[in-house]
């Protein structure tokens, strides 16, 4: 069967005749291809979305995404090497990322033998023997164990002072205090609940619920008293001790960045605070030989000259910092380099003029540290 239809053309009228299976092939196309556009769109808007939207928590695992984090994580690139047929020819996929476990991670064997009653030959009945072994390895993952520690202290006292009715001494056995006072909490589980949280990006919340599944009903504002706690009694005199050997150093770096924290005091959500770094260059005037970085962070609501002449109080050396204002600059030099001199001179004048407006703004409002006599 034929189809004929007009088709209007630009300054004359033709006629164009095709078959009508061509035809259905065409209006097939047509649709599918009218589907994966608005797909298409949609999924452009929700990233600008993402993008640009106002939101009052950032995050790179978006709620979206923890529902498909196996499916947008996944990459069949990463499967064992296996031939597959593309387009009429055979290829190898290739492994793009090597997984390796390490050489002193426990080994577990569990061997796999016949019954006794079986190693019989099924042709001549006479005795199976051994002739060979096939090794198979996995990896087994087990999920974190609670169990309760109980410290049973013995107490003792002199038998003979006992009969005779004198003061009877009592002498108890040594045993630790607990990290926290009148709590159950053990290092091992505040070292763990540390680490989830700011290792492993894991909120209280989501801890909570993860220990109700297992049958242990502990709170998050137990977690974090246990958090705040632990951090006065034990990482703030070190933090204090760390900052007293970086002040000592001759050469300082330093720099902010910002961020966005919720509920913050006089503050919405969207405003941004700072979160500033001291870092100390490796070496110190007491060492006779470099020692390992000092790196220390700071938080304040702002950029203020202040709050860096505040953390420095004492400090009678040299601070480093405006390396971010070059590297940006730097950074549009590269992108400049394949545009014509005229249009270089424009994107300078357009975005490389604010940084150094900007960075030169910082210098003067930058109280600089006097240098030692």
């Amino acid at each position: 069967m034929v189809l004929c239809y007009n088709k209007y053309m630009k300054n004359d009228d033709c006629t164009v005749t095709i078959l009508k299976s061509e035809y259905d092939s065409l209006t097939t196309a047509n649709a599918e291809l009218t589907q994966k556009v608005e797909w298409l769109m949609g999924q452009f808007r929700l990233l600008q979305q993402r993008r640009f939207g106002v939101s009052s928590e950032k995050s790179e695992y978006d709620q979206l995404n923890l529902f498909n984090e196996v499916e947008t994580t996944a990459d069949v690139n990463t499967a064992e090497p296996e031939l597959t047929q593309i387009k009429r020819h055979f290829r190898k996929r290739k492994r793009l990322i090597n997984d390796r476990l390490p050489d002193d991670l426990p080994v577990e064997v569990i061997e796999h033998d016949l019954p006794r009653e079986e190693q019989i030959c099924p042709e001549c009945s006479g005795n199976l023997h051994v002739m060979g072994r096939e090794t198979r390895r996995e990896l087994v993952i087990v999920p974190a164990q609670a169990k309760i520690r109980e410290h049973v202290r013995k107490v003792y006292a002199c038998r003979d002072c006992e009969k005779d009715e004198c003061g009877v001494p009592i002498v108890k056995a040594p045993v630790d205090n607990p990290v926290i006072k009148g709590s159950f909490a053990s290092p091992e589980s505040i070292a763990h609940i540390m680490v989830q949280k700011f290792v492993m990006g894991a909120p209280l919340y989501r801890q909570e619920q993860d220990w109700n599944r297992r049958g242990i009903m502990l709170s998050r504002q137990t977690m974090s008293n246990w958090l705040i706690r632990a951090t006065e009694d034990y990482l703030e005199p070190i933090y204090d001790a760390l900052k007293e050997i970086l002040l000592s150093n001759d050469t300082i770096h330093a720099d902010e960045t910002t961020l966005q924290v919720l509920r913050e005091p006089d503050k919405t959500a969207q405003s941004k605070s700072y979160m500033w770094l001291y870092r100390s260059s490796g070496y110190n005037k007491y060492s006779v030989k470099n020692t390992l970085p000092i790196i220390l962070y700071e938080y304040q609501p702002d950029r203020r000259a202040k709050r860096p002449a505040e953390f420095l109080k004492g400090f009678e050396g040299n601070v480093a910092r405006g390396k971010r204002y070059c590297d940006k600059l730097f950074e549009l030099e590269r992108v400049f380099a394949h545009i014509s001199p005229n249009e270089r001179f424009i994107k300078r004048q357009e975005l490389a003029k604010p940084i150094i407006n900007e960075f030169f703004a910082w210098l003067t409002d930058l109280n600089a540290v006097p240098k030692r006599r």
